[in-house]
């Protein structure tokens, strides 16, 4: 088991959960994050700190797709262990639907 980060950290990219996680697997795109299933050691304490619930144990059904996302996107994205600011618009956009299809960026961010 590992976690992945969803849909719902697209645009919102709170960031509270780089600073806990012990081994520091979460990798930064310009509007979200990611985690390296491999690195991760699935000990859930970056869960309860995503604001968006935007962090979920791949074990839930249909997050297949957001695994292979966090795989793919965490070899090619900087890793990222400092909390930055989170976008200005971060709050009206959790929540919101579609966020993969209407505002997904394959480009990196800046890591640190």
């Amino acid at each position: 088991m590992t976690y992945v980060v969803t849909d719902n950290c697209i645009r919102c990219k709170f960031m509270d959960c780089v600073e806990v996680c012990p081994v520091d697997c979460f990798y930064e795109g310009e509007n979200m994050l990611v985690i390296n299933p491999s690195e991760c050691i699935d000990c859930g304490v970056c869960e309860p700190e995503c604001p968006a619930e935007a962090i979920l144990p791949d074990t839930e059904n249909g997050l297949e797709k957001w695994l292979e996302l966090n795989t793919k996107f965490s070899a090619e994205w900087p890793n990222i262990t400092v909390k930055g600011d989170a976008p200005a618009d971060a709050e009206e956009m959790n929540g919101v639907e579609g966020k993969l299809e209407k505002f997904f960026s394959a480009e990196p961010g800046s890591g640190n």
